[in-house]
Protein backbone atom coordinates (compact mmCIF):
# COMPACT_ATOMS: atom_id res chain seq x y z
CA UNK A 1 0.00 0.00 0.00
CA UNK A 2 1.45 3.36 -1.00
CA UNK A 3 0.77 6.88 0.14
CA UNK A 4 1.63 9.01 3.10
CA UNK A 5 1.20 7.59 6.57
CA UNK A 6 -1.63 9.05 8.59
CA UNK A 7 -0.14 11.38 11.22
CA UNK A 8 -0.88 10.56 14.85
CA UNK A 9 -3.75 12.65 16.28
CA UNK A 10 -1.52 14.07 19.04
CA UNK A 11 2.02 14.50 17.66
CA UNK A 12 3.17 16.80 20.47
CA UNK A 13 1.46 14.97 23.33
CA UNK A 14 -0.72 17.99 24.17
CA UNK A 15 -3.95 16.03 24.30
CA UNK A 16 -2.35 13.30 26.40
CA UNK A 17 -1.39 16.04 28.89
CA UNK A 18 -4.91 17.48 28.75
CA UNK A 19 -6.39 14.01 29.28
CA UNK A 20 -4.28 13.55 32.43
CA UNK A 21 -5.32 16.99 33.66
CA UNK A 22 -9.00 16.19 32.98
CA UNK A 23 -8.67 12.89 34.86
CA UNK A 24 -7.21 14.74 37.85
CA UNK A 25 -9.88 17.47 37.74
CA UNK A 26 -12.79 15.03 37.54
CA UNK A 27 -11.31 12.64 40.11
CA UNK A 28 -11.08 15.50 42.61
CA UNK A 29 -14.51 16.99 41.82
CA UNK A 30 -17.26 16.33 44.38
CA UNK A 31 -20.45 15.91 42.36
CA UNK A 32 -23.44 17.66 43.97
CA UNK A 33 -25.95 14.84 43.41
CA UNK A 34 -26.34 11.23 42.23
CA UNK A 35 -27.01 12.14 38.56
CA UNK A 36 -23.89 14.31 38.37
CA UNK A 37 -21.88 11.59 40.13
CA UNK A 38 -23.03 9.04 37.52
CA UNK A 39 -21.86 11.38 34.76
CA UNK A 40 -18.55 11.99 36.54
CA UNK A 41 -17.92 8.23 36.60
CA UNK A 42 -18.88 7.90 32.90
CA UNK A 43 -16.46 10.71 31.99
CA UNK A 44 -13.63 9.11 33.97
CA UNK A 45 -14.26 5.75 32.27
CA UNK A 46 -14.29 7.45 28.86
CA UNK A 47 -11.03 9.29 29.61
CA UNK A 48 -9.38 6.05 30.73
CA UNK A 49 -10.61 4.19 27.64
CA UNK A 50 -9.66 6.82 25.01
CA UNK A 51 -6.24 8.41 24.83
CA UNK A 52 -7.57 11.18 22.54
CA UNK A 53 -10.75 11.78 24.58
CA UNK A 54 -10.08 15.54 24.73
CA UNK A 55 -9.32 16.00 21.03
CA UNK A 56 -11.84 17.06 18.42
CA UNK A 57 -10.13 14.53 16.12
CA UNK A 58 -10.42 11.82 18.76
CA UNK A 59 -13.35 9.46 19.28
CA UNK A 60 -16.81 10.54 18.08
CA UNK A 61 -17.68 11.23 21.74
CA UNK A 62 -15.19 13.59 23.36
CA UNK A 63 -14.76 16.06 26.18
CA UNK A 64 -15.75 19.66 25.60
CA UNK A 65 -16.11 22.65 27.92
CA UNK A 66 -18.94 25.05 28.66
CA UNK A 67 -19.37 28.14 30.83
CA UNK A 68 -22.35 29.56 32.62
CA UNK A 69 -21.69 33.31 32.58
CA UNK A 70 -23.56 35.22 35.29
CA UNK A 71 -23.66 38.86 36.25
CA UNK A 72 -22.39 39.55 39.77
CA UNK A 73 -25.91 39.51 41.22
CA UNK A 74 -26.62 36.04 39.81
CA UNK A 75 -29.89 37.26 38.29
CA UNK A 76 -28.86 37.20 34.61
CA UNK A 77 -26.99 34.71 32.43
CA UNK A 78 -25.32 35.37 29.09
CA UNK A 79 -26.30 32.94 26.32
CA UNK A 80 -25.24 32.68 22.69
CA UNK A 81 -27.51 31.78 19.78
CA UNK A 82 -25.57 28.88 18.28
CA UNK A 83 -24.98 29.20 14.53
CA UNK A 84 -25.33 25.48 13.67
CA UNK A 85 -28.01 24.49 16.18
CA UNK A 86 -30.07 27.70 15.98
CA UNK A 87 -30.70 27.52 19.74
CA UNK A 88 -29.57 29.45 22.82
CA UNK A 89 -26.75 27.82 24.76
CA UNK A 90 -23.98 28.68 27.19
CA UNK A 91 -20.62 29.62 25.65
CA UNK A 92 -18.33 26.67 25.13
CA UNK A 93 -16.73 24.33 22.67
CA UNK A 94 -13.80 22.10 21.88
CA UNK A 95 -10.57 21.86 23.83
CA UNK A 96 -7.51 23.05 21.90
CA UNK A 97 -3.98 21.64 22.06
CA UNK A 98 -2.55 24.84 23.54
CA UNK A 99 -5.07 25.06 26.41
CA UNK A 100 -3.35 24.49 29.76
CA UNK A 101 -6.29 22.53 31.20
CA UNK A 102 -10.10 22.33 31.11
CA UNK A 103 -10.56 25.59 33.02
CA UNK A 104 -8.24 27.43 30.62
CA UNK A 105 -10.18 26.01 27.66
CA UNK A 106 -13.44 27.17 29.24
CA UNK A 107 -12.07 30.67 29.90
CA UNK A 108 -10.85 30.94 26.30
CA UNK A 109 -14.19 29.81 24.88
CA UNK A 110 -16.11 32.25 27.09
CA UNK A 111 -13.91 35.17 26.00
CA UNK A 112 -14.12 34.21 22.32
CA UNK A 113 -17.89 33.75 22.29
CA UNK A 114 -18.95 36.71 24.46
CA UNK A 115 -16.25 39.32 23.90
CA UNK A 116 -16.54 40.27 27.57
CA UNK A 117 -13.35 41.54 29.20
CA UNK A 118 -12.45 40.56 32.73
CA UNK A 119 -14.41 37.33 33.08
CA UNK A 120 -13.60 35.65 36.38
CA UNK A 121 -13.70 31.86 36.00
CA UNK A 122 -14.04 29.49 38.95
CA UNK A 123 -11.58 26.66 38.10
CA UNK A 124 -13.71 23.98 39.78
CA UNK A 125 -16.35 22.42 37.50
CA UNK A 126 -19.93 23.33 38.35
CA UNK A 127 -21.89 20.91 36.12
CA UNK A 128 -21.57 18.03 33.66
CA UNK A 129 -23.77 17.33 30.66
CA UNK A 130 -23.56 14.52 28.10
CA UNK A 131 -25.53 15.11 24.90
CA UNK A 132 -25.75 13.65 21.38
CA UNK A 133 -25.20 15.87 18.35
CA UNK A 134 -27.09 16.05 15.05
CA UNK A 135 -25.41 15.29 11.72
CA UNK A 136 -24.61 19.00 11.15
CA UNK A 137 -21.75 18.57 13.60
CA UNK A 138 -19.83 16.19 11.31
CA UNK A 139 -17.71 13.53 12.96
CA UNK A 140 -18.60 14.78 16.45
CA UNK A 141 -21.42 12.51 17.60
CA UNK A 142 -21.55 13.29 21.31
CA UNK A 143 -20.16 15.91 23.68
CA UNK A 144 -19.18 15.16 27.24
CA UNK A 145 -19.32 18.74 28.47
CA UNK A 146 -17.45 19.86 31.59
CA UNK A 147 -18.96 23.16 32.63
CA UNK A 148 -17.60 26.02 34.71
CA UNK A 149 -18.90 29.25 36.26
CA UNK A 150 -17.69 32.70 35.21
CA UNK A 151 -18.85 36.08 36.47
CA UNK A 152 -18.35 39.56 35.09
CA UNK A 153 -18.32 43.07 36.49
CA UNK A 154 -18.73 44.49 32.95
CA UNK A 155 -21.95 42.89 31.68
CA UNK A 156 -22.99 45.63 29.24
CA UNK A 157 -20.60 44.99 26.39
CA UNK A 158 -21.05 41.44 24.99
CA UNK A 159 -20.00 40.88 21.38
CA UNK A 160 -21.32 38.33 18.88
CA UNK A 161 -18.61 35.93 17.66
CA UNK A 162 -18.26 34.43 14.19
CA UNK A 163 -19.68 31.14 15.54
CA UNK A 164 -22.90 32.68 16.86
CA UNK A 165 -25.92 34.50 15.52
CA UNK A 166 -26.55 36.56 18.67
CA UNK A 167 -25.44 36.97 22.28
CA UNK A 168 -27.85 38.18 24.94
CA UNK A 169 -28.46 38.41 28.69
CA UNK A 170 -31.44 36.43 30.02
CA UNK A 171 -33.06 36.46 33.47
CA UNK A 172 -32.11 33.22 35.24
CA UNK A 173 -35.80 32.56 35.93
CA UNK A 174 -36.93 33.15 32.31
CA UNK A 175 -34.57 31.13 30.09
CA UNK A 176 -35.22 30.58 26.36
CA UNK A 177 -34.15 26.90 26.47
CA UNK A 178 -34.86 24.16 29.01
CA UNK A 179 -31.48 22.58 28.21
CA UNK A 180 -29.57 25.29 30.08
CA UNK A 181 -31.73 25.35 33.23
CA UNK A 182 -29.72 22.79 35.22
CA UNK A 183 -26.44 24.49 34.42
CA UNK A 184 -27.76 27.96 35.27
CA UNK A 185 -29.20 26.69 38.58
CA UNK A 186 -25.85 25.09 39.45
CA UNK A 187 -24.03 28.32 38.60
CA UNK A 188 -26.38 30.45 40.69
CA UNK A 189 -26.04 28.05 43.63
CA UNK A 190 -22.23 28.20 43.39
CA UNK A 191 -22.26 32.01 43.14
CA UNK A 192 -24.53 32.32 46.15
CA UNK A 193 -22.31 30.09 48.26
CA UNK A 194 -23.81 26.72 47.50
CA UNK A 195 -21.96 23.46 47.26
CA UNK A 196 -18.66 23.52 45.30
Amino acid sequence: MSGSPIPPPDPDGAFARLRESALATLTAWAAPDADQEALRRQYLRHLRDHEAACARTGPPAHLTVGVVVLDESGTRTLLVLHGKAGRWFQPGGHIEADDADLAAAAAREAREETGLPGLRLDPTPVHLDRHPLPAEFGTCREHLDVRFLATTATPDAPRVSAESLDVRWWPVDDLPEDDVAGLVAAGVARLRGGRR
